[in-house]
């Protein structure tokens, strides 16, 4: 009994019988242990076991095979599949990192002028849905209809195709373009809590700017440098929206295309789909290793001790107007022209280019479309049950795990960390893929409800809200858990009471980031959905295959609007609760 208060750090209260308290303190972590193992280890497993099993229809049974491997990784074309696969991942996680690293150089290390309009600017594609992204560079940058090289052929008098989506190139531009302020985000934190007096110094001694950035800068922030190329590499690998749409039309094949294209085959093919899915989700957990390894090396560049600092920002004298020059080009690829498009789309009865012929045809047809749809009310609603439900499960199920590991004794809780933290290397599709397989195989009537989806979301942003609770949790010192457990506090009182306050900036902060990524969400829901349980993302890839570029223009305009204003209420809000820009 003693030890077992001892490594809680809960004292049971002597009107209560003492294995009353310790049931339902260890019930409700036990459960939720179970809950974390079930929704991440077991689809893993069924996933595995159906790379080994034939395609089953109606005259012949599922049988056991080798088969799925030897086809895919047996072939003359595996090579090449491997080959653009990480050709594409690599560059744009290249091309996203050079990008965000330069933005947050010139934002945090500078004197660039408007400095807070740009970074508000700069992460304006983080909220805008992938597809949504991806269709606006269809419509600025395909060869046929693309207004860029319909400009450029007006200027140059020529049949030229100067810029191609449909391709490998175009393929890393767009996938680069939008998980650069991924890049940003993580480069500014390293800029921004990086110590001054080595530039200083070599600014002193008459070095130019560029080789104090080159030789000290980017050498202080080496390892925020490769954590961030991993994670935008495993980001890219995992991509689904740009190969889908960009790709598969020219016969682009990417590991995610082809596991969305055996699944959607007849008869459709999963085991071929968890083979294919094995070496991806082997790709990707090799790349969080990596950055795991990297971190923890960290301290070897640090340059913030326990003396105080204050970060200085380099004069670039005239310069700095060229970097202000390339953050508005920046914002004018990446947010302006993007957004732009889709409402002059959604404006048209049919789509055409912009002109000055195509103003009469000005209209607002295709918002009255789309609101009169017949699954587009059912589909946000989905989507709105499911964010706030799956943000609110998230961030109190890890706060619990959290607590486990960080303030509990229990040998072995370095695997429950891990294995909430799985989630982390399951691409979307994957996850979706082995979610799928799991459910149809034990049954239980979830698949093809919102409770599928409702479970590969929370299983998909689990490790988010471990990243946030985590990060709040080591800040709190447990005394004021000690002390009410002195005055008879149960665990839970504990919990409810202290732990969930003190955690409140970072639930808030997860909570906020939870809810918009999962209105995003579209690799795991594109195999989950079924009629009736529709969200935004499978609305607007439906509206693309058939072809509704109008009203899928209206409906994006719609949901980017409504995801801006949420994302700047929720910053408002969470103002209220000390959360402060990272």
């Amino acid at each position: 009994m003693a030890s077992i208060q001892k490594r809680s750090g809960f004292r049971l209260s002597s009107d209560e019988p003492d294995s009353l308290r310790i049931n339902s303190e260890w019930a409700i972590m036990s459960g939720a242990v179970t809950l974390v193992a079930w929704i991440t280890l077991i689809p893993m497993g069924f996933l595995i076991w159906q790379s080994f099993m034939t395609p089953q229809t109606n005259s012949k049974p599922a049988q056991f095979t080798f088969g799925n491997y030897i086809e895919a990784y047996g072939s003359p074309e595996t090579f090449e599949l491997f080959s653009t696969s990480v050709v594409f991942a690599l560059g744009s996680s290249l091309f996203a990192l050079f990008l965000g690293t330069a933005l947050a150089w010139m934002n945090e290390r500078t004197n660039t002028p408007f400095k807070p309009v740009f970074y508000a600017l700069s992460i304006i594609p983080l909220v805008v849905p992938g597809i949504l992204f991806v269709v606006s560079w269809i419509m600025l940058a395909s060869p046929k209809i693309g207004l860029v090289n319909l400009v450029l052929r007006g200027v140059f008098g020529t049949e030229y195709t100067f810029v191609d989506c449909y391709s490998l190139m175009g393929m890393i531009w767009v996938d680069g373009l939008h998980y650069a302020p991924i890049a940003f985000l993580l480069m500014t934190a390293a800029f921004r809590s990086m110590d001054s007096s080595l530039e200083e110094a070599a600014m002193m001694s008459g070095a130019s700017t560029m080789k104090i950035a080159t030789r000290i800068t980017l050498r202080l922030v080496w390892p925020a440098i490769a954590a961030s190329a991993l994670i935008l590499f495993v980001r890219s690998i995992e991509s689904f929206e740009v190969p889908a749409l960009l790709g598969l039309p020219v016969g682009i094949q990417v590991f995610t295309s082809s596991i969305y294209d055996a699944i959607h085959r007849y008869p459709s093919d999963v085991g071929l789909a968890s083979a294919y899915a094995l070496l991806l989700l082997l790709i990707t957990s090799v790349g969080i290793w990596l950055q795991s390894r990297i971190s923890s090396q960290s301290n070897k560049y640090s340059t913030v001790t326990g003396k105080g600092f204050r970060p200085r920002v380099l004069d670039l004298g005239k310069w700095r107007f060229v970097c202000a020059a390339f953050f508005f080009i920046y914002v004018l690829i990446a947010v302006a022209l993007p957004f732009l498009i889709l409402v002059w789309s959604s404006l048209q009865r049919y789509y055409s280019v912009p002109s000055w012929a195509a103003l009469k045809n000005v209209s607002l047809r295709a918002y009255d479309t789309v609101l009169g749809y017949p699954n587009v009310a059912g589909a946000v609603w989905n989507s709105l049950v499911l964010s706030l439900s799956t943000a609110t499960i998230v961030m109190f199920l890890t706060a619990i795990i959290c607590w486990i590991v960080l303030r509990t004794r229990i040998p072995g809780r370095w695997l429950i960390d891990n294995m909430a933290s799985l989630p982390l290397v399951m691409p979307g599709l994957v996850l979706g893929l082995s979610i799928m397989i799991c459910y149809l195989t034990i049954g239980g009537g979830i698949y093809g409800t919102l409770w599928i989806l409702l479970i590969a979301y929370v299983t998909r942003f689990l490790p988010y809200g471990m990243r946030y609770n985590t990060t709040s949790m080591i800040q709190m010192h447990r005394e004021l858990e000690e002390s009410a457990a002195m005055s008879g506090a149960t665990w839970f009182q504990s919990f409810r009471k202290i732990v969930l306050p003190l955690l409140k900036p970072g639930l808030v902060a997860g909570w906020i980031y939870v809810v918009v990524v999962s209105v995003r969400e579209l690799s795991s829901s594109i195999l989950l959905y079924s009629p009736g349980s529709e969200v935004v993302s499978v609305i607007i890839w439906e509206l693309w295959q058939n072809g509704q570029y109008v009203e899928l223009s209206a409906f994006g305009v719609m949901l980017i609007s409504a995801l801006f204003v949420f994302t700047l209420l929720a910053q408002e809000v969470g103002r209220q609760f000390g959360i402060k820009e990272q």
